[in-house]
């Protein structure tokens, strides 16, 4: 096999600029990877799509890229929020299939790995990705589901000192949608919810009035949401930051359509679900955050909010096969609410943490 060169890599702020048909060839390898591991190509984003995302000044990120014989084989990164309360860093390693066991995805971890204990990130932290495979597993801390033990991914982590942290199941729900039984379950979910609650729905740019609603709501994925064994990321959400995200995606070809539940006697927002929606209705659409408010919960204000989005994304973006989502194993409340709808099991996640020791 070739030998490989490692080589630091900032997004371009435009794809017209010099580095875009970089960005271009380095967006192929995350598709080409993420489409091996997940079975399909629901998780592949367009350069288009991924650009605003890289862009956010949020987001502090160091990448390198592989390249044998000039050709990108192989993508990492280093990621975390830039307000943020705690050391964690998220790494990412990509290779292509015909370029493993040549010593990419060491060289890159290694340097990742340093680039974070250096920014001052002790913990750092992983996500991989599984389709269905027979064999030995290792079992989630939390109790709630497994991966498989022989995976490339998981003895490349076991090997580098990770543990495993957290399982996630990813979902996927066909459409289009039995409205009947959709219009079932949404009226059934608007009756718990009372007249306390009202839903609200919209497309892209956050109306001024809730950015400040947003935030908090936000801010409450810190702690509301199942981590398992896992470093709870405390990133920091301000209206700024809301209105800094949304001026990013705007640029996006992709559409995200949300729906917020205001509980009216406090002229609040309980919390919020949202679709991200590729231009293209041959393809997937991705589920992105939901997330109730621990005071506002047992009422199904989970159930009503996917259900109106799945409506919102009917009557504005139909067509697309299929919505995907993952969620922790032990979120039964939400299994529950996507098993009712009638999302069904594709693979599973698993979350990865190591904690270097000063």
């Amino acid at each position: 096999m070739s030998a490989f060169a490692l080589e630091e890599f900032s997004p371009p702020p435009s794809l017209d600029a010099p580095g875009g048909d970089l960005f271009r060839e380095m967006t192929g390898v995350r598709n080409t990877v993420e489409t091996e591991v997940f079975g399909s190509p629901d998780l592949a984003y367009e350069p288009e799509e991924l650009l605003p995302l890289w862009l956010d000044r949020h987001t502090a990120r160091y990448a390198l890229l592989a390249r044998v014989e000039g050709r990108v084989v192989a993508r990492g990164l280093t990621e975390w929020a830039v307000e943020t309360t705690d050391d964690v860093a998220w790494i990412t390693i990509e290779v292509l299939p015909d370029q493993r066991a040549a010593g990419i995805g060491s060289a890159l971890f290694g340097r990742l790995a340093a680039h974070a204990l250096d920014a001052g990130k002790r913990t750092h932290q992983a996500f991989t990705i599984h389709p269905p495979r027979d064999g030995a597993v290792i079992a989630s801390p939390t109790g709630f589901g497994t991966l498989p033990a022989e995976d490339p991914a998981v003895r490349f982590l076991l090997a580098r000192g990770f543990e495993l942290g957290q399982v996630e199941r990813a979902s996927r729900l066909a459409l289009p949608l039995d409205r009947s039984a959709i219009d079932r379950l949404h009226a059934e979910a608007a009756a718990r919810a009372g007249s306390d609650y009202r839903v609200h729905r919209w497309e892209g740019r956050t109306p001024e009035e809730w950015v400040e609603h947003m935030a908090i709501a936000a801010n409450g994925m810190n702690t509301d949401a199942p981590w398992g064994d896992l470093e709870a990321t405390q990133d920091v959400w301000t209206a700024q930051r809301i209105r800094d995200e949304d001026d990013e995606l705007i640029k996006s070809p992709r559409r995200r359509l949300t729906v917020a539940i205001e509980h009216i006697p406090t002229r609040s927002l309980a919390g919020y679900t949202e679709l991200s929606v590729p231009p293209q209705t041959g393809r997937a659409v991705s589920q992105e955050d939901t997330i109730v408010l621990e005071e506002h919960r047992g009422r199904r204000l989970g159930m009503l909010m996917k259900l109106e989005n799945l409506r919102h994304l009917e009557d504005v973006a139909p067509g697309h096969p299929s919505v995907t989502t993952f969620n922790a194993e032990e979120n039964r409340h939400m299994l529950d609410v996507n098993e009712a709808i009638g999302f069904v099991p594709v693979a599973s996640g698993g979350g990865w943490k190591r904690v270097v020791a000063v």
